[in-house]
């Protein structure tokens, strides 16, 4: 069983330009004391085909992690435009919200966000260079795909025989908890991107 339950992302200030910060409203709540903090990253994916274009948007730290409710508002700054090759900026793409605990990944959520321009005739028409500040997000809030990873939350207690629970038990689904492991026939978000775009 996990020590940490993500039960809410609330995501703000959507659809918004392509250069306003992203805002999430984080809700989780802790079932045992953690000695460390959780990290929380907010990664865009800038290529489907090439991870190297994905950019780290947001790393923070939070605690203290004790049991009970909680819920914070995670802010992070637009992806770096020069940092994206032209033809993948229009289109969809996939936005990643992790949590780990100790350096090991036990929750991403992966959501699509659009992007194209805010005008019809622009739609219609795109220029040749691309107006970024013309260039409107919409992140596909009420389909995120939700992935468990089983980790040790208590790795103090390896010394006494106690071990974390076996890989099967990784959880994905739109959005529901699933007690499975993700197939390795499965596509990611990135893959399903790269089938559409070809």
């Amino acid at each position: 069983m996990s020590a940490v339950n993500i039960t809410n992302v609330a995501v703000l200030d959507n659809p918004a330009s392509f250069l306003s910060p992203f805002q999430f409203e984080i809700s989780y709540e802790c079932v045992s004391s953690l000695k460390d903090d959780l990290e929380w990253k907010l990664i865009y994916v800038g290529s489907a085909e090439d991870e190297t274009y994905d950019q780290l948007l947001e790393s923070v730290l939070v605690g203290p992690v004790n049991v009970g409710n909680y819920r914070f508002v995670l802010q992070a700054d637009p992806p770096d435009p020069s940092k994206i090759r032209e033809e993948d900026i229009i289109g969809v793409t996939v936005l990643l919200l992790t949590c780990s605990y100790v350096g090991q990944e036990f929750l991403r959520v992966g959501y699509y966000v659009n992007n194209d321009y805010d005008n019809e005739q622009l739609r219609e028409e795109p220029p040749q260079k691309i107006l970024i500040d013309r260039i409107q997000r919409n992140i596909l809030s009420d389909k995120p795909r939700v992935t468990k990873f089983p980790i040790n939350f208590h790795p103090e207690n390896s010394e006494t025989g106690e071990q974390a629970p076996p890989p099967d038990q990784a959880a994905e689904g739109d959005g529901v908890e699933e007690e499975r492991q993700p197939s390795t026939n499965e596509l990611t978000l990135e893959e399903e991107i790269k089938s559409d775009k070809s």
